[in-house]
C-alpha cells in the first residue's frame, strides 16, 4: 500500500476508537465533544502501540483526546509567532534562520501541539505563497539556514519538497535546510515505503546539508518501524536530531527520559532539546511540568547518559527567544541564558528570576 493510502486509514472519529479503547458509549459520546473542538487524528501503526489496558499509557496521552483539553487558560500563540511572520508562511525571528510553515497537514494532531490554532491549507495555496517566501530569503543574505516546519513538512508532496531543495541549494547564503517532522515517530511509512522522498534527499543532501529535525518523547516510540525509517534517512546522506518535549504523565521521570536518551544516541539520532512544554490553551493543565521539577528530572535523565546523550540543553522558546534553564541560583532564584534571543541587546544574556511553587513559564 502506498503512504498516501495509508494516510487515508487514519482514525479521526471517537466511533473509530470505541474497539481499540474499549470506550463506553457515553465515553466516545463526550470524546467525540472534544473532537469537535480540536480535531483527531491518528495513523493506525501509531495506534498500535497504546497499550488498551493501561488507562495512563504514555502514547495514549499524546495521541487520544482528554477533557483536559476544555481547560481556557494559556494562550493560542506562546511565542509571539504572529509577531515574527513576514510574509503568509514565513517567519524570521532569529537573524539567521527562517522557518517556513510549509503546511498546516499532520500524519497525526499531536494533543500537545503549539498550534492548534492554525488551520490547513490545500496544496495549491501552499505554491502561491512559495514564491514570496523564496524572494524573500533569497533577498536576506544574512540567513544561513532554513527550516521547513508545518505543520509536518513530510506531509508535503514530493513535488512541493523538491521545489524547497532545488530553490534553496542553489542559494549561495544558505548553508544548511532542516526539516522539522515528526514522521518518523508516529507515520514511518511515509519514509520506508518512498523510494523517490529518499532519492530526493539522497540527491540534494550532496548540494547542502540537510537536517531532519524530529521529535521521539518516550522509549515506546521508538520502534522496528521507526528504527528503520532512521536508518534509511541516514543513509540518504541526512543528519538526525531529535527535540524532546517534556510532557506530564508521558516523560517527566529522570530514568524515563534516561531510557529515551540512550536509545536515540543507540539508533543514530542526536538528541539537542529538551523543550518546557508550553502553556498554550488546551495543552497547559494536561502537559506542563513545573520548571523546578523539570530541571531536576532533566538533570538525573544526563546524569546517566555518555557524552552524546550529555549534549540536551534543557529550554523554553519564550517569546523573547529561546531560553536555557541552568539552575537554582539561591533558595528562590533561578539562573537563565538567552540560548538564542529575538532583540540583539539579549544575546547570550544571563538573568535570574525568583519562581514562585509549581511556576511553569516566564
Amino acid at each position: 500500500m502506498k503512504w498516501e493510502e495509508n494516510l487515508m486509514q487514519v482514525v479521526t472519529t471517537a466511533e473509530e476508537l470505541k474497539h481499540k479503547l474499549r470506550l463506553t458509549d457515553a465515553e466516545a459520546e463526550k470524546m467525540q465533544k472534544i473532537i469537535d473542538r480540536y480535531p483527531m487524528a491518528i495513523p493506525p501503526y501509531y495506534l498500535s502501540l497504546i497499550d488498551p489496558d493501561d488507562a495512563g499509557d504514555p502514547i495514549r496521552k499524546m495521541c487520544v483526546p482528554s477533557v483536559e483539553e476544555f481547560d481556557t487558560g494559556g494562550s493560542f500563540d506562546t511565542s509571539g509567532e504572529a509577531q515574527n511572520t513576514v510574509t503568509v508562511g514565513l517567519q524570521h525571528k532569529y537573524g539567521q534562520t527562517a522557518m517556513v510553515l510549509s503546511t498546516q497537514n499532520c500524519a497525526m494532531y499531536c494533543r500537545h501541539c503549539f498550534r492548534k490554532r492554525l488551520i490547513g491549507f490545500p496544496e495549491a495555496e501552499v505554491m502561491r505563497q512559495m514564491d514570496e517566501i523564496l524572494a524573500y530569503i533569497r533577498e536576506h543574505t544574512e540567513l544561513n539556514n532554513v527550516l521547513i516546519s508545518g505543520g509536518d513538512s513530510f506531509l508535503n508532496s514530493n513535488r512541493v519538497l523538491k521545489r524547497y531543495l532545488s530553490e534553496l541549494s542553489q542559494m549561495e547564503h544558505i548553508e544548511l535546510i532542516r526539516f522539522g517532522t515528526r514522521i518518523p515517530v508516529v507515520f514511518p511509512e511515509r519514509i520506508c515505503g518512498d523510494p523517490q522522498l529518499l532519492e530526493l534527499l539522497k540527491t540534494y543532501s550532496k548540494k547542502k546539508q540537510i537536517y531532519i529535525v524530529t521529535q521521539f518523547n518516550h522509549p515506546k516510540e521508538i520502534t522496528e518501524e521507526s528504527t528503520r525509517a532512521v536508518r534509511m534517512l541516514r543513509e540518504a546522506g541526512t543528519t538526525v536530531k531529535n527535540q524532546t518535549v517534556l510532557l506530564k504523565g508521558v516523560n517527566d521521570d529522570g530514568e524515563v527520559l534516561a531510557t529515551l536518551l540512550s536509545k536515540l544516541v543507540s539508533i543514530g539520532v542526536v538528541p539537542y532539546y529538551v523543550f518546557q512544554c508550553r502553556p498554550v490553551t488546551g495543552v497547559k493543565s494536561q502537559f506542563q511540568v513545573p520548571i523546578a521539577r523539570g530541571y531536576g528530572i532533566v538533570e538525573k535523565a544526563k546524569s546517566m547518559q555518555n557524552g552524546q546523550g550529555k549534549c540536551i540543553r534543557y529550554v523554553m522558546s519564550h517569546e523573547t527567544g529561546k531560553i536555557e534553564i541552568l539552575g537554582r541560583a539561591s533558595d528562590r532564584e533561578w539562573l537563565f541564558k538567552y540560548h538564542q534571543a529575538k532583540e540583539k541587546a539579549d544575546e547570550a544574556r544571563l538573568f535570574t528570576e525568583e519562581l514562585a511553587d509549581g511556576q511553569c513559564w516566564l
